[in-house]
C-alpha cells in the first residue's frame, strides 16, 4: 500500500494520474478515439532485457501503423515514441503527425511503451514482484524502438532508406529527445513537445510545477487563486467538527466513502489536487477528451464558479468548490457511477502502476508546494523519505541522478536535430528546454497561449496565432531535416 504522502507525490508527478479515475469513462472515450484516424494494428517480439545476456525472454510489444500516404520508395517515417499509457490514446491525441503524414508521403508509426497497455512482457503477473517489473525503464523501452524500427526497415520493401523522425509528447517527448541523442544512426531529428528533460533533482527547484498551475489559474482572477489556496485548511477544520461536517464534505463532492479518517481526507485532497494539475496541463482552447471530455478552455470554466471570495464562509466555498471540480470530473454530465471513489485504487489498465514504479526508480520528479507561491496546500519534498517509502513499496531504491547522467544532461548542446516545444500555460514547461542551441540545431519553440503539448494535436480553427506559428516552425525545419537525409544517402 503507498503511503498516502508518496501518494500524494507520485501523482503530482504522473503525466496521466487520474486518467484511469473512472474505468468507464476511459473506455468510452477510447472506443471514441479508436475511429479518430485509420490504423492498423500489430505486435513485434522482442527481448525483456536487451542489456543482459542470462534472461533470454520476449515479449509482444503493440504498435499502430498507416500507409496510406507513404511513398514505397524510400518515403520517411513518423514514429510515435509512446509514453505511459494506452498508445491509442496518443494516436488519437497527435494530429500533427496524420496531418504531415499526407504533404510528406510518410509512413505513420506509434510504439507502445513497455509496461503499458497492451504490451505486458510477462502479461498479468508484469507488476508481480520486482523482479518482474524491474525492466520497466525508459533506456529498455528507447531500445525497443531502436530494435523495433531497425528490424521493421530491413524486413518492409522500400523502408530501407526511409528517414525516421521521432515525435512524442510530455515522457514521450523526453523519449523522443533522448532517441535522438541515444540512437542518432537511427533517428535523424524529434520533435519533444512538451518534455520535462530538465524536472530532476538537483536541477528544476521543486515549486516550479505548482507555481506555474497557480499562475495559469490566476489568468482568471485574484479570488479563485485564494479560494483553492484557504480551501485545504478548510477541508481540515470540517474534518475536524465531527461526523455532521464530515457528512457534509462526502455528500457535497459526491464521494463514495466518508471523510472520516485523516487518511481519508489525504486522499480527498489528493483527489481535488490532481484535477487543480491536470486542467491546468490541458488548458486548450477548444473542448477536448484528451483526459477527459473538457470544455474550451477549463481553467476558465473552473474559475467562474469561483469569482466571489468565499473563503469566509466555510460550506459556501466547498459547494462552490464541488461545482468547480465538476468542470474536470463531470462536464458532459455524463457520469454513470454514483459517487466519485477518491482512493486511487481503480487503476484496471496498468498506468498508475508503471509510472509509480519507474517515479520510484528513475522519474523522480522533485514536487512541492507552499501556499503562498502558490495555490496547493503547503508540502515540503524529501528524497530521504522518498528514498525510504519506495524501498518499502517496491523493494528498489531511486537513482535521483540517473537521468541526468544517462541521457543529454543540463547542457544538451551534445546533441543534434531536436525541437523543444513548449506552452507557457502547461506546468510542465518549467523542466523544460527553453533556450535554442543554433550551432547544433537544437531549437526551443514558446507558445505564451500553448498548454501541454497543444502543438502536436491536430489543428483547430481556435488554435492560437502561436501555436499555429509552432506547428508551421517545426513543419520547415522537420523538412529540412528529411532534405539533409536524402542528400547524404544519395
Amino acid at each position: 500500500m503507498i503511503s498516502k504522502t508518496l501518494k500524494m507525490r507520485l501523482v503530482c508527478a504522473s503525466l496521466l494520474a487520474l486518467l484511469l479515475a473512472d474505468t468507464y469513462a476511459i473506455e468510452q472515450l477510447a472506443a471514441k478515439e479508436k475511429s479518430a484516424y485509420s490504423y492498423k494494428t500489430a505486435f513485434h517480439t522482442l527481448p525483456v532485457d536487451h542489456f543482459g545476456f542470462t534472461n533470454t525472454d520476449t515479449y509482444q510489444m503493440r504498435y499502430l501503423y498507416n500507409t496510406d500516404y507513404w511513398d514505397s520508395n524510400g518515403g520517411p517515417i513518423l514514429f510515435y515514441c509512446g509514453n505511459e499509457g494506452n498508445i491509442e490514446t496518443f494516436a488519437a491525441n497527435t494530429g500533427l503527425m496524420w496531418e504531415l503524414s499526407k504533404d510528406m508521403k510518410a509512413m505513420v508509426l506509434f510504439a507502445e511503451h513497455r509496461y503499458y497497455g497492451l504490451s505486458m512482457p510477462y502479461g498479468q503477473d508484469s507488476f508481480k514482484d520486482a523482479a518482474h517489473v524491474g525492466y520497466l525503464t525508459s533506456e529498455q523501452a528507447l531500445a525497443d524502438y531502436a530494435v523495433f524500427l531497425t528490424q521493421l526497415k530491413k524486413s518492409t520493401s522500400g523502408a530501407e532508406n526511409s528517414p525516421v523522425v521521432a515525435f512524442g509528447g510530455s515522457y514521450g517527448g523526453m523519449l523522443a529527445a533522448w532517441m535522438r541523442a541515444k540512437y542518432p544512426q537511427i533517428i535523424i531529428g524529434a520533435l519533444a513537445a512538451s518534455a520535462p528533460v530538465l524536472q530532476f533533482e538537483g536541477v528544476t527547484p521543486c515549486e516550479s510545477y505548482n507555481k506555474i498551475v497557480t499562475k495559469t489559474f490566476a489568468r482568471y482572477g485574484d479570488n479563485c487563486v485564494e479560494n483553492i489556496r484557504q480551501s485545504w485548511q478548510v477541508m481540515t477544520d470540517m474534518y475536524n467538527m465531527g461526523s455532521s461536517a464530515q457528512t457534509f464534505l462526502k455528500e457535497t463532492f459526491n464521494l463514495c466513502s466518508d471523510v472520516s479518517s485523516s487518511e481519508a481526507l489525504a486522499s480527498f485532497k489528493s483527489w481535488i489536487a490532481g484535477a487543480w494539475s491536470n486542467i491546468a496541463m490541458v488548458e486548450y482552447p477548444y473542448p477536448a477528451d484528451f483526459l477527459q471530455h473538457l470544455p474550451a478552455w477549463p481553467v476558465k470554466t473552473v474559475c467562474s464558479k469561483l469569482q466571489q471570495p468565499y473563503w469566509n464562509d466555510s460550506k459556501v466555498l466547498m459547494q462552490q468548490l464541488a461545482l468547480a471540480a465538476q468542470a474536470y470530473f463531470n462536464y458532459s454530465n455524463s457520469f454513470v457511477g454514483t459517487c466519485y471513489n477518491t482512493s486511487g485504487e481503480t487503476d484496471t489498465l496498468g498506468a498508475d502502476k508503471g509510472w509509480n514504479f519507474q517515479a520510484c526508480t528513475e522519474m523522480v520528479m522533485p514536487m512541492c508546494a507552499d501556499n503562498t507561491q502558490d495555490f496547493y496546500e503547503a508540502q515540503s519534498w524529501s528524497l530521504e523519505t522518498t528514498v525510504k517509502e519506495c524501498a518499502k513499496i517496491y523493494g528498489v531504491s531511486p537513482q535521483p541522478y540517473w537521468v541526468m547522467t544517462n541521457y543529454l544532461g543540463v547542457d544538451i548542446s551534445g546533441a543534434s536535430n531536436i525541437i523543444f516545444s513548449n506552452g507557457l500555460l502547461d506546468p510542465w514547461h518549467g523542466g523544460g528546454v527553453l533556450r535554442s542551441y543554433d550551432d547544433r540545431n537544437i531549437t526551443a519553440i514558446i507558445m505564451p497561449n500553448g498548454a501541454h503539448h497543444l502543438d502536436l494535436r491536430a489543428s483547430n480553427h481556435a488554435d492560437p496565432d502561436d501555436v499555429r506559428g509552432a506547428r508551421l516552425l517545426e513543419t520547415k525545419i522537420i523538412y529540412e531535416w528529411l532534405a539533409d537525409a536524402y542528400r547524404y544517402k544519395n
